[in-house]
């Protein structure tokens, strides 16, 4: 069992991991957007004036949720991380937590 495990990590590059990492946070990051817009909220995204701290429509926040999904599901599949990469989903997780305790922060003011 071990040795599965290990020859699975010794044919993961960094680059797997990196993009494990990035995959983490672009589904993350398509959470909040998605449920906004889906619910017809405004909510800060990329395209609000300011960037990131206006409202933008909940149509573009859809969008904007959708074009993270796509970027999210296409690194997952490049990084390919599965249940014997260890440190792949470890990396995987890392890039969740980091944009979920970012979100929380950037958007404490937003219900203000």
């Amino acid at each position: 069992m071990t040795k599965t495990i290990k020859s699975v990590e010794k044919s993961m590059k960094w680059y797997h991991y990196v993009a494990g990492f990035f995959a983490g946070a672009f589904l993350t990051n398509a959470v909040p957007h998605f449920v906004n817009g889906i619910s017809g909220n405004a909510f800060p995204s990329p395209f609000a004036n300011p960037p990131g701290q206006g409202l933008s429509s909940p149509l573009i926040n859809v969008l904007w949720a959708l074009f993270n999904m796509l970027a999210g599901y296409l690194l997952f599949r490049v990084s390919r991380i599965n249940s014997k990469s260890k440190m792949g989903l470890v990396l995987f997780f890392v890039g969740v937590i980091l944009i979920s305790i970012m979100s929380s922060i950037v958007f404490v003011d937003k219900a203000k």
